[in-house]
Order: structure tokens, then sequence, then C-alpha cells
């Protein structure tokens, strides 16, 4: 592909603007500690938002784009623990870094068993968690990419007809198009006009194209 350097320039911007979208949502009852980290995930680009409780960021709407959350274990109400519960319980996937001045082994890990991306005890070194909340927002980030390609190969699997679901589901165990047609009651050759409709529409160039789709979507049938 020929580069006139706008195309560059154009990727470029994209990538600072995702890049630019990715925040970091704080949450320590303690005001100094707010805003020392609200300075640091600043420095190095992030956006920030800073809250007292866990009681204030349930009311924040979260945006279209890697998140993470550092969460102190002691606050006021809701202990961070018990929001991680809830978060879990409300099916909020965002990665959290729990922060504390009393931590133990069992607190530990029970928030590394509920999904917690790492638990730092104070006083902690800035790297470790910049490092953490790296590793947090690149996890949020590959969740967010993998949920947006599944979406796109569903939409187009709803496209298909009900005939050439059917189809895609039975050929993708292994079944050859003969076994499919008996399967369905139908000729063979309508089954392999059902199967080459639906790898078009679906965008497929092989059998293996297929069979990772119907895996993202769960419809691949099970042989007895």
């Amino acid at each position: 592909m020929p580069h006139d350097g706008r195309g560059e320039t154009q990727e470029l911007n994209v990538k600072e603007t995702v890049e630019a979208q990715k925040a970091v949502y704080v949450i320590d009852d303690d005001a100094s500690m707010r805003e020392s980290l609200r300075s640091l995930f600043s420095s190095v680009g992030l956006r920030v938002k800073a809250f007292g409780s866990a009681s204030e960021f349930f009311v924040e709407k979260l945006p279209d784009a890697a998140v993470c959350l550092v969460v102190d274990v002691r606050l006021p109400g809701l202990s961070g623990l018990d929001f991680q519960e809830e978060l879990n319980k409300a099916n909020i996937d965002v990665p959290i870094i729990f922060i504390t001045g009393h931590g133990d082994i069992a607190m530990t890990v029970k928030a590394m068993k509920a999904g917690a991306v790492e638990f730092l005890t104070k006083p902690f070194r800035d790297q470790d968690l910049l490092d953490a909340v790296k590793t947090a927002l690149e996890k949020d980030e590959a969740k967010r990419k993998s949920q947006m390609t599944i979406a796109g190969v569903r939409f187009l699997f709803e496209s298909l007809t009900p005939r050439e679901q059917e189809v895609i589901a039975l050929v993708t165990t292994g079944l050859m198009n003969k076994q499919v047609a008996a399967e369905m009651g139908v000729s063979e050759i309508t089954v392999k006009v059902h199967r080459g409709n639906a790898m078009r529409k679906m965008k497929a160039n092989s059998l293996a194209d297929l069979v990772l789709m119907a895996d993202m979507l769960g419809i691949r049938r099970t042989r007895a």
C-alpha cells in the first residue's frame, strides 16, 4: 500500500486519541492520596477522575474506552472488597487495583480470587502502581476489542437465513455435506448452496474461519 504521509498522520492521530481516552478512576477517602494519585496518572497522560467513596462512583457513567479502578480497601460505607463484590454482581467488568495501608494475606487472596489485577500495600513505589495500571488498561482494552469482534460476527450471523444458520451449526461440528443433508432432510446440493451463501455473508474464507466464528458465538452443535 502506498504511503503519502497523510495516512501515517491519521493513523497516529487515531492512536493518540485512543490513548487519550484511557482513564483511571481513583476511589480513596483520603483527599491527599486522591490528589497524589491524580497527579501521578496525569503525568503519564491518563485521564483521571477521583471519588471519596464507592457510592459516588456508582452514579458515574463510564466512557466507551479502556478504564481501570484504583481502590482503597478501607472506604467509608461500602468497603473496597464489598464494592468489588457489588460490581461483580452487577456484571460490571472493570479491572481493579487495590491499595491499602492495612492489608493481610487473607484480604489479598480474596481480592485476587474475585478478579483484582493487583493488591498493593502502602507505601508502594509509583512505578509499581503505574505498571499495575498499564496491565489493567491493557486487559480492559483487549476485552473491549474481543467484545467488538464478537459483536461483528454476531451481526453477520444474524444476517443469515434460519436454514443457513442451521447449516453453519452443523458443518462446524465436522459433519460432511451429505451428513448435514441427512440431518436436515434436504439434498446435498441444497446444503452446498446454503453453505456457500453463509460463507459469503460471514466473510469466511475457509471452514476453519467458520469454526472460529461458531466458537465465538457458541453455536456449534455437540456431536453425539
